[in-house]
């Protein structure tokens, strides 16, 4: 169990809560063991009667008052379950929602590299099929776990102290038991992390066919994505039933060892009866005895089954809350950013797939200068903007921020100075006007109006039923691509920050509205640093600085004006985007 020694926090934390939990599953047990013994002494008062030992009316007066104790038991035992139910459950809940917080947050520090390592459905899959396994340990795990281990400690004397011989038959199942759940839990480990997690695996493949969906449809794969699911579904029906043939072994052993028992009790009992050594009434309470143990004994292979399969889950989530973020925020407190950017000898290579994205890369960009990105896909454009942001770190070079190595700065206020538009927009499953408020709450529905209309795509929102209102399907599925990239854009101006980057966030935009957003962000960034990566030189020519990459090399840098008089890349790719736009 050295796995679940991580959940030991949260049983420190909620300790009260937990001790006066405990107390309360001792107290319903302990009134449950009431009942066994008057119903020995009703019998007994019985066999008085028979006797002539006592006369009719003391013995109904002794069955009315032994009936209404057991009754009194039973009730308190029944209340004191309750209160068992309301704090122990309600405990592993509180441990739920903290370990889906911890995991959440450390999902929210961990680097870009660890996305691109791990899937969505996986990720999904530990925050809640795994943490739901580990709650059942937490929860119910505990509580039947005490009331077993309650009656154990309580009946077990009390039975060797009322009848040895009778007790030591009875007992005897026990220990058999005790190593058939031993061996069986070994399977159930192993087979239970093998279940957990093929589960993820499902879980990806799921998650990855609903987000391409109209992938599917346009190939018209539907049939081909069915028959791989059918596959996948099946291989996980096999794993499942095998752990379910192993817990499947739990239940009938209990029951026949348990029989076992009741044999032993009415056997033994009945010979020890014959000869005088005990009552008819000790019997039948061992009977009740031995019932009262089917469950507690029944439950400890289930519990053994929540450990394990707990266990399992708890080292899946484990092994992400162990990965440390290759980002990390060396500053605490906060540092105000004004926009100079400073790249000396910058070299970057990707660690998943080996690129070297920038090869020794060198300029300035100072305050409030707009600076545009142009070179062919794959140059290193967008690697610039992510190492700006700090999504990366360099592999070797540094970047300067306002003259200060960037990782001497806060994190956070590096990043909330910066308004991002990707080259893949990305919008949420909410309303218009909730995208674009993202990152600044406070915003009026003014401010949201007056970046719409700068990223021209106010007249766009108003033309859906419930304008700013309208909610977007996932991944802003329901706009089109230039809808999402100005929206996008909107987002960024809200922001109002320091730095701009702006992804080429106006490939799915006309010319003509092209010009329109670049005159309105001219004034909305006025003294505010801008860097533009795009493919088109339109995007670029207005720019007072314009850099030129090719491989991860900066080839040229300077004006529109300069490098078109200049021969070179910048001047071919202007002379062939000016012929086709004449053409």
């Amino acid at each position: 169990m050295k796995e679940l020694k991580h959940l030991n926090k949260y049983f420190k934390k909620y300790s009260k809560k937990l001790l006066v939990g405990i107390v309360i599953t001792i107290a319903a047990r302990v009134f449950q063991l009431v009942l066994p013994s008057y119903v020995n002494k009703s019998i007994s008062a019985y066999d008085d009667f028979t006797a002539n030992l006592i006369n009719a009316e003391k013995a109904e007066s002794l069955l009315l008052e032994y009936i209404f104790i057991i009754i009194g038991a039973a009730l308190l035992s029944g209340f004191f379950t309750f209160l068992m139910r309301q704090t122990i459950i309600n405990i592993s809940r509180y441990i739920e929602f903290d370990l889906k917080n911890e995991i959440f947050d450390h999902y929210q520090l961990l680097s870009l590299n660890f996305y691109k390592q791990n899937r969505t459905g996986d990720l999904m899959n530990r925050i809640s099929e795994d943490v739901n396994q580990v709650r059942m340990y937490s929860g119910p795990a505990i509580m039947y776990g005490i009331q077993t281990l309650t009656l154990f400690t309580c009946l077990i004397p009390l039975m060797f102290i009322k009848a040895p011989t009778l007790a030591m038959y009875t007992l005897i199942p026990l220990p058999i038991l005790s190593v058939l759940i031993y061996q069986i839990s070994k399977v159930i480990h192993k087979r239970s992390t093998i279940v957990q997690t093929y589960l993820s695996t499902l879980s990806t493949f799921t998650q990855e066919i609903f987000s391409g969906v109209s992938v599917i449809k346009a190939y018209s794969l539907e049939l081909q994505t069915n028959a791989d699911l059918e596959v996948l579904a099946g291989e996980g029906k096999e794993k499942s039933m095998n752990l379910a043939k192993v817990n499947a072994w739990f239940f009938p052993l209990m029951i026949l060892l348990i029989g076992i028992s009741n044999l032993f009790v009415i056997y033994i009992g009945g010979k020890q009866y014959i000869n005088g050594e005990i009552s008819l009434g000790l019997i039948a309470e061992f009977i009740l005895y031995v019932n009262m143990l089917t469950w507690p004994v029944a439950i400890v292979g289930w519990l053994t089954s929540i450990i394990q399969r707990a266990e399992a889950s708890q080292k899946r989530i484990n092994e992400f809350l162990e990965e440390k973020p290759s980002i990390k925020n060396s500053v605490e407190t906060q540092t105000p950013i004004l926009g100079k950017i400073e790249f000396k000898n910058v070299s970057f290579t990707y660690e998943d797939t080996n690129i070297t994205a920038l090869k020794n890369i060198s300029f300035t960009i100072e305050n409030g200068e707009t600076v545009a990105i142009i070179g062919k896909t794959g140059s290193g454009k967008s690697t610039i903007l992510d190492l700006i942001a700090r999504l990366y770190d360099v592999s070797s070079g540094e970047i300067l921020v306002d003259n200060k190595p960037i990782k001497k700065l806060n994190l956070n206020s590096l990043r909330k100075d910066i308004g991002a538009v990707p080259q893949d927009a990305f919008l949420f499953s909410d309303t218009i006007k909730n995208n674009i408020k993202f990152g600044e709450d406070q915003a009026t529905d003014e401010d949201v109006i007056t970046v719409a209309k700068n990223a021209v795509v106010h007249k766009n929102i108003i033309d859906f039923t419930n304008g700013y209102e309208t909610i977007l399907g996932e991944r802003g599925i329901t706009l089109s691509g230039g809808q999402k990239q100005r929206v996008s854009i909107a987002r960024a101006l809200l922001k109002k920050p320091s730095i701009y980057l702006f992804d080429d966030c106006l490939s799915a935009v006309d010319t003509e509205t092209e010009e329109e957003i670049l005159n309105n962000l001219k004034k909305a960034s006025q003294n505010k640093t801008t860097l533009i990566v795009s493919h088109r030189v339109s995007s670029a020519k207005n720019a007072s600085k314009i850099l030129v990459l090719e491989d991860g090399q900066l080839i040229q840098e300077g004006t529109h004006e300069k490098l078109n008089s200049t021969e070179g890349y910048y001047k071919e790719l202007y002379s062939n985007q000016l012929s086709e736009k004449k053409s």
